[in-house]
């Protein structure tokens, strides 16, 4: 069938319920065989449905897929559930070496160590034990060092279709810049011990917009 009325938005929302990632088009399409235009407007019909009858979950085209999260408005109280079950978050540590990893890659372990002032490694394992952070090929240096990468997975737990859409860095340095000048504070050292913490992160980083998976 490829008539788009002929087909039940039903289907398609249970198929994203039941799946643990994004969907592509092509997948979809060939699931409930249809070509994949009409996949993709199945996909924007069913979003606009979730938001006209106010669902508490939003249909997202992230990572060249698309996939169920829950809808922003909704943050409070699923941070509240998240928080009361227990469920472990990134830890500063983690948070620092992935952000490095997710602006600067591909990036060696050494520059990772370089550009936080304390050695990494052991934030990079746990973060690649996670899925958000995998290894991205060789540098051609001596030694050849492994460079990593941010994964799908990274963009699919930040709610982001690609790595362009990562927020911009220069106004938040901008304004560093600005209250250590204000205050005359010097830049801070580098630290020298490792992180103490750089086994305790786990993964479920939030979107931007306070959404999660569904």
């Amino acid at each position: 069938m490829s008539d788009l009325a002929a087909v039940d938005t039903r289907a398609i929302e249970a198929l994203f319920f039941v799946s643990d990632e994004p969907l592509t088009a092509s997948v979809l399409a060939q699931v409930l065989e249809v070509d994949r235009r009409t996949a993709e407007r199945l996909c924007d019909r069913l979003a606009r449905d979730l938001e006209e009858r106010g669902s508490g979950l939003v249909l997202r085209n992230v990572a060249g897929g698309w996939r169920l999260f829950t809808h922003p408005d909704t943050a409070p109280v699923v941070e509240q559930f998240v928080l009361s079950s227990r469920q472990a978050r990134l830890t500063k540590a983690a948070l620092e070496t992935l952000s490095i990893v997710a602006y600067k890659q591909p990036v060696t372990r050494h520059q990772v160590s370089a550009i936080r002032g304390v050695n990494s490694d052991g934030v990079l394992r746990a973060l690649v034990d996670r899925g958000l952070v995998e290894e991205a090929g060789r540098e051609e240096a001596p030694g050849r060092p492994v460079l990593f990468g941010t994964t799908p997975g990274f963009l699919e737990r930040l709610g982001l279709p690609s790595l362009a859409s990562l927020p911009s860095l220069a106004p938040l340095l901008g304004a560093e810049l600005e209250d250590g000048a204000s205050d005359g504070r010097a830049p801070e050292a580098p630290r020298d011990a490792s992180d103490e913490d750089e086994d305790e992160d786990a993964g479920d980083a939030t979107g931007p917009s306070g959404d999660r998976p569904a």
